[in-house]
């Protein structure tokens, strides 16, 4: 499986509106903290944005509402792993992509055969708190070697400035969060985005 070297993670579906018509391919929306009812319909108006616009939505892990939406992808931690049915993830035909931070991790994440490996912090972040030193590229390179054929994702602390060497290391995807929320202009950070991994495309 490809994916699009330019990966968004957004808080809302009011995130995914604004900015996956601009010419996002690949969004992930994770939301902490909101009762059933408003993931559903978070759920749903991020799918119906993203189905218009060509788009592939990843929801962050929320399985059981992934499914029961009829969504195709589902990002978990490992925490979140450890505790969901991945039988039932694969069953209903849903993608899986899985966070890794360390080796005991990644050997976790690889015997589930996941549709991807997503390897962070790479740089330091302001995201959420860390109890990981930041990975550095270095590690990008050993990872995709550990990795093999599974598409690697660079996460953490990333801007455009900082793309082509995650790239060069070997990671398939750059991900993306606060570089882009948090700018001044987050469209025109997103078209900067777009126009920086075209090359990887």
């Amino acid at each position: 499986m490809k994916l699009d070297p330019f990966y968004l993670i957004v808080e809302s579906a009011a995130w995914i509106e604004r900015l996956v018509p601009l010419g996002v391919k690949l969004v992930q929306l994770r939301i902490k903290d909101m009762g059933e009812a408003g993931l559903r319909r978070e759920i749903r108006a991020a799918k119906a944005v993203c189905e218009r616009h060509g788009c592939r939505l990843i929801v962050n892990d929320y399985w059981r509402l992934a499914i029961d939406g009829g969504c195709d992808f589902v990002h978990l931690g490992q925490e979140d792993l450890a505790e969901a049915d991945v039988t039932a993830i694969r069953r209903a035909g849903l993608k899986l992509g899985l966070s890794t931070h360390d080796d005991n991790e990644l050997e976790t994440a690889l015997a589930t055969e996941p549709d991807y490996v997503a390897l962070g912090p790479v740089y330091p972040t302001i995201l959420k708190a860390m109890k990981w030193a930041p990975q550095g590229l270095d590690r990008i390179a050993i990872w995709k070697q550990r990795v093999g054929a599974v598409p690697l994702v660079a996460i953490g602390g990333l801007n455009v400035e900082r793309i082509p060497g995650v790239f060069a290391q070997g990671a398939d995807a750059a991900a993306v969060v606060t570089d882009i929320t948090l700018n001044a202009d987050p469209e025109a950070r997103t078209r900067h985005w777009l126009e920086a991994t075209a090359a990887w495309r």
